[in-house]
């Protein structure tokens, strides 16, 4: 599904950070040396012969779409994802989201490098669980999803893991594209920027992708699901929103979110059997319990692409040349940013249009 595997792209540079949590700081410095120090080059493994041919034939095209992103995308040429590392586990960190019962907003979590997110991130799942239960105690509604991958935004070779091996060729490949873009152009704590920047790159960078290599373009069917799921989320979140800003008491405030996330339930079903009558791959995202903290991704990775496609057409499709007005864009006050990038925005999509509760995720 969509969206945990945008989670599994979000830029991550902890591992740098001065934390003032001395065993997270410690768990994190652990973490990305186990990660060096495992790391194999790519070339190497396709030359051994005892190399398993199915892993041979994962890793010789994630080496092709790193090539394709340095020299057809002008994204960084460096050593990342041209090594491999196999690891021991299902995830390489669990991320640890956190909300106040009665708001909408992340819990913020801030750092040197990588500025403030809405999450943070743990290399052991133990450590992750003692995290949210001490959030948990403080009164936070709590989420955690497991992370096939991050971005040090090129302060580490990133190594391809074995945890992007589960994901298909397109999969693999696109967030290769995201997180060199991530490399490229960073701007410390605006996650929607961010985000929005390298998920445009990771669309278009594999739409090139696949003509190159003679395929037909992605079916759109299972993106406009990903995309209708999304907007049922995030039209929850702001009638949440809404119910946390009216002032009730706090026995009336604990009701009316019970009611707003049976209503979202019985909305989706509704809109799964209309449209999606013989796809449930939501299903169980919905029935499990739903909080605050469940809902924070949704919506981060792509509320500005739709803009870097109006400004990628603006630069004849040149990746030098626009990049050039990103980075123009990133240099501006983050008010003068949103700004510019609303303007660029479809008129149905910015901000009091109809339209304007349905970003895609």
């Amino acid at each position: 599904m969509a969206f945990p595997r945008l989670i599994a792209i979000a830029a991550m540079s902890f591992c740098l950070s001065a934390c003032s949590s001395v065993r997270y700081y410690a768990q994190a410095v652990h973490g990305q040396g186990e990660l060096i120090a495992h790391r194999r080059p790519i070339d190497k493994l396709l030359r051994d012969p005892r190399t398993d041919p199915e892993l041979a034939a994962r890793l010789r095209l994630a080496l092709q779409a790193r090539r394709f992103a340095s020299w057809q995308l002008g994204l960084p040429d460096n050593r990342s994802y041209t090594g491999y590392v196999q690891l021991d586990r299902a995830y390489v960190v669990w991320n640890v989201f956190a909300a106040p019962r009665y708001s909408v907003q992340a819990v913020p979590q801030c750092f040197p490098i990588a500025g403030c997110v809405a999450y943070r991130g743990w290399f052991s799942e133990a450590a992750a669980q003692a995290d949210a239960a001490r959030l948990r105690a403080d009164g936070d509604d709590v989420w955690i999803g497991g992370v096939p991958a991050y971005s040090t935004l090129g302060w580490f070779a990133d190594p391809i893991l074995s945890s992007m091996l589960r994901w298909g060729d397109d999969e693999l490949a696109g967030t290769i594209f995201h997180e060199l873009a991530h490399q490229l152009i960073y701007v410390k704590s605006d996650t929607s920027f961010n985000e929005s920047f390298a998920t445009f790159v990771q669309q278009q960078g594999l739409r090139a992708w696949r003509a190159s290599r003679g395929l037909s373009p992605q079916n759109d069917d299972n993106q406009a699901m990903d995309d209708g799921f999304t907007r049922l989320v995030l039209d929850l979140r702001e009638h949440l929103k809404t119910l946390y800003a009216s002032g009730v008491d706090e026995a009336a405030m604990a009701a009316g979110k019970e009611r707003e996330i049976a209503a979202f339930r019985a909305r989706y079903e509704s809109w799964r059997q209309q449209h999606w009558p013989g796809d449930h791959r939501y299903d169980a995202w919905v029935t499990q319990p739903i909080n605050n903290a469940r809902l924070l991704p949704f919506g981060l990775y792509d509320e500005w692409t739709p803009a870097f496609a109006v400004l990628f057409q603006r630069a004849e499709r040149n990746w030098p040349a626009f990049y050039a007005e990103v980075r123009a864009l990133a240099r501006e006050p983050k008010a003068r940013r949103d700004g510019d990038l609303q303007a660029l925005l479809p008129s149905s999509q910015r901000t009091g249009s109809t339209a304007s509760a349905a970003p895609r995720e």
